[in-house]
């Protein structure tokens, strides 16, 4: 019989080889880049078996000028066991448009956190989500299914700066009548390093590469300085 513990990496495998594939194929556009600032505020705990979460996200683009999006999204979870937890939750994001009316997003979403054993001295989580997505300038609902993988390595002494690698796919699951298109959707990268603040709280900071993947074949790059602000009571 197979590990079921290994599912979720084999599974997290395919799924970014799939999109490598993709990536390989010659773009049929030429790609448009911005530079960004992201910065995610996460408040993340649990009371016994119980998990929750609750984040704020503002991310400034267009050359580092204005508001593109700014996404609140809490959720409580179950922890099944230290490794195993299931989360339910929702995310707003509001979606200012320079020149024109404002749209707003609604999801909601169910995700799966695996933290997988210590691999070459450093540690690791899958993360599963599946995304329900309302926008309000359409009427179709669109879902989404996301991988991630996170690594992290202590450089030197564990309690202090670790080194990060993080990657991101995303898989739009169906068409939409605001834009969507079934199939790739994008990917984000992240190189960076985690560093202690105080008592179990942390910071993420590093280079994102968003790569997306728009109607028509069109293709966008966004290079960003990425801030993530992890508060753990």
């Amino acid at each position: 019989m197979a590990d079921k513990r290994l599912i979720p990496l084999n599974f997290s495998r395919l799924f970014l080889a799939w999109i490598a594939i993709f990536l390989t194929a010659p773009a049929a556009a030429r790609t448009a880049e911005d530079e960004q600032l992201w910065v995610n505020l996460t408040v993340i705990g649990n009371v016994g078996k119980f998990a929750y979460f609750a984040e704020v996200q503002p991310r400034i683009g267009d050359g580092v000028s204005r508001a593109q999006q700014i996404l609140v999204r809490p959720a409580i979870g179950y922890r099944f066991s230290n490794r195993i937890t299931a989360y339910g939750g929702y995310a707003h994001v509001f979606l200012p448009i320079e020149n024109g009316p404002d749209r707003n997003e609604e999801r909601f979403f169910g995700q799966f956190n695996w933290a997988f054993p210590k691999v070459a001295g450093g540690s690791g989580l899958l993360r599963t989500r599946i995304e329900h997505r309302r926008l309000s300038h359409g009427d179709d609902t669109g879902w989404r299914l996301r991988q991630m993988i996170r690594y992290t390595k202590p450089l030197g002494d564990p309690k202090h700066v670790r080194a990060l690698v993080q990657v991101e796919g995303f898989l739009a699951l169906n068409d939409t009548d605001w834009g969507a298109r079934g199939g790739f959707d994008q990917l984000r990268s992240l190189v960076g390093v985690e560093v202690p603040l105080f008592g179990r709280s942390t910071m993420d900071f590093g280079y994102q590469n968003q790569l997306i993947n728009d109607p028509g074949g069109r293709k966008r790059m966004n290079h960003m300085a990425a801030f993530t602000f992890w508060i753990r009571p």
